[in-house]
Order: structure tokens, then sequence, then C-alpha cells
């Protein structure tokens, strides 16, 4: 697949991207929390869309399935809709796993972050999220500029016409250039060091 890669120093553009990464930043927190209060870490996972809290890896065994789904292939856990009861349970162990897993529901209801709804940012660039999803792209800041890897070009003059004459159009990224990939895997490289 076609790669192309774009840099804008639009203030504006850099501003969006950045505050993509401070919600991030601000989900893994309080995600970070979430796994606190269940004594176990969590997992962000990432749609097409969004990125939200997943499940928790937990140090234990079967003793969790009550609650808590079977680990998934990275050991993480999803809570149940309701408990897991074995047959022929008596009533009262029924009704105090019923009321524990109430607490448990009650407990993630509290500490579990809202979903980060990724393509309002792509939306607020001025990028057709529709192409998006079918041809992919990433974007991030270094050194007051924003950069993206997009599947799909934009260009300026078509966006215009194509709004202007009410057809659909890939968008447009305000201050865009089109950069060489080198240019871009550089900035790449250099943000991936300062991340790490």
């Amino acid at each position: 697949m076609q790669q192309y890669h774009y840099r804008s120093t639009d203030p504006a553009v850099v501003a969006i991207v950045q505050d993509c990464f401070n919600q991030r930043q601000a989900l893994r927190l309080a995600a970070d929390h979430l796994g606190e209060a269940f004594g176990g870490e969590v997992a962000l996972l990432r749609s097409t869309t969004d990125v939200m809290p997943g499940g928790i890896k937990f140090k234990g065994g079967q003793e969790l399935d009550v609650h808590w789904c079977r680990p998934d292939q990275w050991g993480f856990r999803r809570l149940r809709v309701k408990p897991k009861t074995a047959k022929g349970m008596p009533k009262a162990e029924r009704e105090a796993l019923q009321v524990e897993h109430q607490r448990l529901v009650q407990l993630w209801q509290e500490h579990c972050p809202a979903s980060l709804d990724v393509h309002g940012f792509w939306d607020r660039l001025g990028v057709n999220t529709g192409n998006l999803l079918l041809c992919g792209g990433l974007f991030f800041t270094q050194h007051g500029a924003a950069y993206f890897c997009l599947g799909f070009a934009i260009d300026q003059g078509k966006h215009l016409a194509n709004v202007a004459a009410g057809k659909p159009s890939a968008g447009w990224i305000e201050g865009a250039e089109e950069i060489l990939p080198s240019h871009y895997d550089a900035a790449r490289r250099d943000y991936n060091r300062e991340a790490a």
C-alpha cells in the first residue's frame, strides 16, 4: 500500500495532535488507577476509532473465573456480566457471589475512564475519516511540527474543488506539505527516542 507523508507547522494543527497525545496520556494514567483499584495491570485496547480500557491482568488462577472471563492470549481478563456459579451451589453462596459481583461492577464503573475517540481529532484536522478507515493514518508531533503518514493523498486544490462541487473529499490538513519518507522516518526516530 502506498503511503503519503506530510508535515504541518500550523499552530492549530500541532495543538490538535498534541491534545490527542495529552488525552491518551491522561487515559493511560486513569487506566493505571483502575488497575490499582483491582490490583492488576490494565490493557488499553485500540479499535478503528477509539482507545479504551480493556482487560486486567491479575496474579491468580481459576479462582478468578467466578467473576472474570478466562484470560486472553496475553493474560488479560474482562469482568463477567454476571458471576459464574456451579450447579447445585447453595442459595446463600450464590447470593454472596452476586453481592461481591455487584461490588466489582460498581468499582469498575467508578474507576473506568471513558474511551478516547481518536477519529474526533482527525475530524478536527479536516481529514475524511472514511478514507482513514479504509487506508489508515498516523500522526505525532516533533520539534514544533505535526507529522502525518496517510494511506491516501490529500491535496488542497482537489479538496476545495470537491467541496465547492458538493463531492466527497479526502480532506485537507491546514499548512500540510508533502515530505519525503526519509524526512518522516527521521522525525519518527527522534520522536521514538524521546518517548523511550
